[in-house]
């Protein structure tokens, strides 16, 4: 269960940071305004907050884990909101982040 908790707090922290500077990049760069870059400045303060609810207590390895979901997270994001199309590579390149993810945040550890 906390696997599973950490997981799911893994991909609520991407939707907020990936979406949230998705959201500021709208607001700025294609020009849609404050209001979207206000909400954008908000998720991001809710993925400040939403890491800090994973179960192991060291910071240092939650951000180093999650940067292998945003990684793979951005990729999808992407695709399905910008029709970002991701060549091998970019695949190749996820699922390497995500091992590291897999290695850094479950493998088991001596007491």
């Amino acid at each position: 269960m906390t696997v599973l908790r950490s997981i799911l707090l893994f991909l609520l922290a991407a939707l907020a940071e990936i979406g949230g500077a998705w959201l500021v990049w709208q607001g700025v760069r294609e020009h849609r305004g404050l209001l979207f870059a206000g909400a954008g400045v908000v998720a991001l303060g809710a993925y400040g907050f939403v890491a800090t609810l994973q179960p192991d207590p060291n910071f240092g390895r939650i951000l180093a884990a999650y940067g292998g979901v945003f990684v793979a997270g951005s990729l999808i994001w992407g695709m399905l909101v910008d029709r970002f199309r991701p060549d091998r590579f970019d695949v190749i390149g996820a699922a390497l982040c995500l091992a590291g993810v897999a290695v850094i945040m479950y493998a088991p550890r001596g007491a």
